[in-house]
């Protein structure tokens, strides 16, 4: 879990007030390289994520993942003497990350105006529903709630039927990784070209909307609303899931006008192939259910190691759908290290995601377990300059833990 390589963020201290997904996959993503991130958990629970999903031992294997690299201290933000720990922090630290709804921190004198007058050169992160301002600021939101708001969910699912949601929480990550990469840019600003700290807002629903590629476009120029098209990729073609004769699922992206031609002689269809009308994705996009159904046609009579042979050998791009067994089993997520095993702090041995992105001079590493509720209280905190006194009366208050 590690390597001799100078972690690249060493040195950037994270002061993370989030709980769940979003923020904390933002720092999450820092703590992968190098930055030092100070988690601030309420007493008594924790996080909530520590009990989300299947538990061992009462704690989340979600929470291995999530939470790898970071140190925990309890501390309740609700009361004062919380809250002038947390301002000390946050005047030590380098970046506040924080996904509370608009006006929180601002309630516990820790909003950006007080903490950026008190520390300049503060980078702070803040996520949330809808943004630190607008007429919807005030509602809370959710990961499922700013999908279906960046018209994600309506075009998801089969037509007729219900919107379905993909099976992780799409909006928060992604929210997650936009807060990162704006924090990155703040810190370039600050440290290379001498700047000073910003407050960086990202909105759940505005980090889906930006991977929603010509959706908007589309409607601004011709009034198209896009509709629900189940496994295929509407007005590009052929791109789709297939069913072969052992009932599971092909997906082929045969969209590429040279792949398309190798693909069409493949499955013996040589006249759709050579037909000049369909030489291009825009005369393909016409009649794509006609090509899909040609392509069915040939799926439906081999199974599916069968099918992704032959396409290997025609060079058409392919693959089958991987459920976590696959994903775990598969020899080149294991021959490129995308999955590490972690030891909890209970002795469970859980395999995660590794390091992404991959980076060939400072590559990021898992330096250590997630760990327990509250472990690093007191050294964080003397490290700020509390007593073990000081320390002894809060726990004692219920401030700490």
């Amino acid at each position: 879990m590690q390597n001799n390589h100078q972690q690249i963020l060493a040195g950037v201290k994270v002061l993370e007030l989030g709980q769940l997904i979003a923020g904390p996959f933002a720092s999450k993503t820092l703590a992968d390289f190098g930055a030092e991130v100070i988690k601030v958990e309420s007493p008594g629970e924790g996080d909530p994520l520590r009990k989300w999903r299947m538990l061992h031992e009462g704690t989340s294997v979600w929470w291995q993942a999530q939470s790898r690299n970071k140190q925990s201290i309890c501390l309740d933000l609700r009361v004062k003497e919380g809250q002038a720990i947390a301002r000390k922090l946050a005047l030590e630290a380098d970046v506040v990350i924080e996904n509370f709804r608009p006006g929180t921190l601002e309630k516990w004198g820790l909003g950006w105006e007080d903490l950026h007058k008190a520390n300049p050169k503060l980078i702070m992160l803040r996520i949330s529903g809808y943004g630190q301002d607008g007429p919807r600021r005030d509602e809370p939101g959710f990961a499922a709630i700013g999908e279906a708001m960046a018209g994600l969910r309506y075009i998801t699912g089969h037509p007729g039927e219900v919107p379905v949601r993909a099976g992780v929480s799409l909006g928060d990550t992604i929210a997650g990784l936009h807060g990162a990469i704006g924090v990155l840019l703040a810190l370039y600003e600050r440290d290379a070209r001498g700047g000073q700290g910003q407050m960086i807002d990202v909105a759940l629903y505005e980090a889906v909307f930006n991977l929603t590629e010509s959706l908007l476009p589309e409607y601004s120029a011709f009034g198209a609303i896009r509709q629900p098209a189940g496994g295929a990729l509407p007005g590009i073609a052929p791109s789709n899931a297939y069913c072969c004769s052992d009932g599971q699922y092909v997906l082929i992206a045969g969209n590429g006008d040279s792949i398309y031609k190798r693909l069409m002689t493949l499955i013996g269809r040589s006249d759709l192939g050579e037909d000049p009308t369909l030489a291009h994705n825009d005369g393909r996009a016409k009649r794509a259910i006609e090509i899909d159904a040609a392509i069915n046609a040939w799926t439906a009579t081999l199974g599916l190691d069968e099918v992704i042979q032959a396409l290997k050998h025609a060079d058409v791009p392919s693959g089958k759908i991987y459920t976590a067994k696959d994903i775990a089993e598969d020899p080149h997520y294991q021959a490129r290290g995308v999955i590490e095993t972690v030891q909890a702090a209970n002795g469970l041995k859980v395999q995660v995601p590794g390091i992404i992105p991959k980076l060939s001079q400072n590559p990021g590493a898992i330096r250590y377990r997630a760990p327990t509720l509250g472990e690093h209280t007191d050294v964080v905190l003397k490290s700020a300059g509390l007593t073990e006194e000081q320390i002894a009366i809060l726990k004692k208050s219920g401030i700490l833990a």
